[in-house]
């Protein structure tokens, strides 16, 4: 039996996080003997969107895919760059015609390795197309092709929604990794049929943060109602995700583990 080890990280905050995490891509590479790395990017530049600049950083340091959510448009000059580039992906569940891909399916030394990226629908904007329609159709697509080892980031607000899709998954793909709430969950299973779930992967952001952003801003809102700016917060990066080691052959998930490691090196780093 041949397994696929795959690194899946949650979203990346500001320029703290993303120096966090080309540092310590290949460092993890090594160490952690990884096959395969997935990032969530959608929040690298500045906390809002990602660039092509940032993405290019990110699969030179070793992202073999780069996954968003719902602010994949939030930086004006990525719409031109995702049509020049498969592996950065934006949700499935756009309408037709969006630019970019919702999937990609790459071959590496191990077999070919899909990765779906969805988007949810509850308190999250902008409202897209049914996730679980989409997705349950993309995967049945993959593996009718003969593509075993299938990687889903949902990104999504409400853990139902983000259980609900694990469980609609559950044998059809290798793993349903959840984003979007930069809170790590403690949940990681494997489901009956073979599908490692985790509703939460967490963020690679400031640790003296609120998800990433300067503390006393966000308190401030809170306090007052008031509109303000949100910086990202500075200081020492906590990297979070998860490994998962994966039947080449059947695509089912043998182990997962969460990954979460403070970073201090990354403390001068601004946002």
């Amino acid at each position: 039996m041949s397994v696929i080890r795959i690194l899946f990280l949650g979203d990346i905050v500001g320029e703290p996080g993303r120096k966090a995490v080309i540092e310590q891509l290949p460092i993890l590479k090594q160490r952690e003997a990884l096959d395969f790395i997935i990032v969530n990017g959608e929040n690298a530049a500045g906390g809002k969107g990602i660039t092509p600049k940032i993405a290019i950083d990110l699969l030179r340091a070793g992202a073999a895919v780069i996954t968003t959510g719902d602010h994949v448009w939030d930086q004006q000059d990525i719409v031109a760059y995702f049509p020049t580039e498969p592996r950065l992906l934006r949700p499935l569940n756009y309408p037709a015609g969006t630019p970019g891909h919702g999937s990609v399916v790459l071959e590496t030394p191990k077999g070919r390795i899909a990765v779906i990226q969805v988007q949810g629908r509850s308190f999250i904007q902008p409202p897209l197309e049914n996730p679980f329609l989409a997705a349950e159709q993309e995967a049945v697509r993959l593996r009718s092709a003969g593509v075993a080892v299938i990687v889903v980031d949902m990104h999504a607000e409400t853990t139902s929604e983000k259980i609900a899709m694990g469980r609609l998954l559950d044998g059809t793909v290798s793993a349903v990794l959840g984003t979007h709430t930069h809170v790590q969950t403690a949940d990681e299973t494997i489901f009956p049929g073979g599908t490692g779930y985790l509703t939460d992967a967490g963020m690679c952001g400031p640790e003296e943060s609120v998800l990433g952003r300067n503390i006393d801003s966000v308190v401030w809102r809170f306090k007052t109602s008031m509109p303000t700016r949100f910086p990202i917060a500075k200081g020492a990066v906590r990297i979070c995700g998860a490994i998962i080691d994966v039947d080449s052959n059947s695509g089912a998930c043998l182990a997962i583990k969460r990954l979460s490691e403070l970073h201090p090196a990354a403390a001068e780093a601004e946002a």
